[in-house]
Parts: C-alpha cells; structure tokens; sequence
C-alpha cells in the first residue's frame, strides 16, 4: 500500500483575557477553546500546578487521552479482523511528567491499563499479541519520545 499523508486542522481560541490581558502572570487565565467544524467544542485549560482550571482539560491529560484512544482504536479493529468479539473496553491511563529547572518539563512514561471483555475464552491469549500490534500500529504512541507500556487485563464474558 501506497504511504498516505493525513492532515488534521482545527482552531485553539485563548478565551483567558480577564481585561488586562497578559500585564503579569496572574493577571490571565489560561482558559482556551478547542473546535473544529462540526464538533463539539473542548474546553481547555493548563493543568492547575501552573495557574490552570481544574474543570478544563489540559494538554498533557489530552496526551495521554490520545495514546488511549489510539491503542484502543487499533485493538477494535485488529480483534475485528482476527474474528475475536469485544463487548466492552475501559481504559484508566496515567502519564508522568517530570517538570525541569526552567520550568519546562517533558512526559517519561504513559501507562495504559485497558481492560477488555471478550465472548470467547479461547481468544483471551490472542488479545496478548493484539494489544503488541496495535502498539506497534498506534499513531500517536509512534510520535512520542517516551516509553508508553501497556497492561491489559482480558474479562470473558459468558
């Protein structure tokens, strides 16, 4: 198959300006908006450490919200394509990032914790070599410079 390119556009609006705009580093909110045509807006925020709203999302929850997606995305299709049947996945991930000197920072490692259930006790030992592909098929686990470990946990219904 030929390589495709995929281009992926939307608007970040700050909507943090309280009246003085940026005149100091307490004097705005970090509140931003999220949108794209046709799609329901995502409130945006820094993570509270650094001045941000708790009840928005903030980037570094939407990484690690992305490398779930992504996992989980590739683990439906690839369950689809190998005849296993899931009726149902959950996910509880965590990222850590370690904040340096200057106050940058950068994630050491994401942990995805999905929990899949399955029809077919029989298919319980394939979701192992599923879960290996669909991290080596993810998009966005391959765009990151971090380790993204996986452990997944396989629930048979009956």
């Amino acid at each position: 198959m030929a390589d495709k390119t995929h281009h992926y556009e939307l608007d970040i609006t700050w909507t943090g300006n309280t009246g003085s705009g940026t005149s100091g580093y307490r004097e705005y909110e970090r509140a931003h908006d999220i949108s794209a045509p046709g799609k329901p807006t995502i409130p945006g925020s820094a993570d509270p450490s650094f001045r941000g709203a708790a009840e928005r999302w903030n980037p570094e929850e939407l990484l690690v919200a992305s490398l779930s997606q992504c996992h989980m995305l590739w683990v439906l299709a690839l369950c689809a394509q190998d005849g296993v049947t899931v009726t149902g996945y959950t996910d509880h991930p965590s990222g850590t990032m370690a904040q340096t000197a200057d106050g940058g920072g950068h994630f050491t490692e994401v942990v995805l914790r999905p929990t899949v259930h399955i029809t077919d006790a029989q298919h319980a030992e394939a979701l192992t070599s599923i879960h290996e592909r669909a991290h080596e098929l993810c998009f966005i686990a391959n765009s990151v410079n971090f380790d993204v470990g996986c452990r997944p946990r396989v629930v048979v219904q009956v």
